[in-house]
């Protein structure tokens, strides 16, 4: 990802860091085990002091809720660069790809790393250092693609209405037999937004 230019070189530094830890926790946990991580093993895989680790996050959980935050942020931000002519849920749909992406999270997940994606997101820990840390990117991007006010409606009930989804695909990514890449069970949760969640073909 190409370097923010509103960002000061402190602020990217941080920024790095923080995505850093929370990258080598997703892979310890996925190497050992969600319950075999501890926040040692975080600091010494990113290269830094556990001191440092603490500065960023109170725990495991927290650093691995980044992640998931870091993506939203990040498909806030690429919401802004879409065409302007592209319909709104073309490019929330593309927003929200790309930087699951450019993570490398595009392929086919192993039977093990569902597994520990699951228990991830059914530990109490996660879901409150996610729900905490969520902001109002989104809400602010959406109104500036829309020109409306981000205090209307309409962009916080599409930014609610895509967190919701994403939140959704995540999970449903996470219990997908056989494994199906993360990156096609968003598109096709944005896509039936985009058509209204027409009722079901049974």
């Amino acid at each position: 990802m190409a370097a923010e230019p509103n960002l000061g070189l402190r602020e990217r530094k941080k920024r790095d860091t923080r995505k850093a830890l929370s990258d080598a926790a997703l892979e310890l946990m996925f190497e050992r085990g969600l319950d075999n991580v501890v926040r040692e093993d975080i600091a010494e895989r990113a290269g830094v002091s556990v001191r440092t680790f603490n500065n960023y996050f109170a725990g495991k959980y927290e650093a691995l809720a980044y992640r998931h935050i870091e993506r939203l942020q990040r498909s806030a931000e690429l919401l802004l660069t879409r065409p302007a002519t592209e319909p709104l849920w073309t490019a929330l749909t593309e927003a929200l790809v790309e930087p699951l992406r450019d993570d490398g999270a595009g392929g086919s997940p192993t039977a093990e790393m569902l597994a520990e994606t699951r228990k991830l997101q059914a530990a109490p820990e996660m879901q409150a250092a996610a729900a905490k840390a969520v902001g109002d990117d989104l809400v602010i991007a959406v109104a500036r693609r829309t020109g409306t006010d981000p205090a209307d409606l309409y962009p916080k009930l599409v930014a609610a209405t895509v967190n919701a989804a994403y939140l959704v695909a995540l999970d449903t990514y996470s219990r997908s037999d056989p494994p199906t890449p993360v990156t096609t069970v968003v598109r096709t949760a944005l896509a039936q937004l985009a058509e209204g969640l027409p009722e079901p073909n049974n």
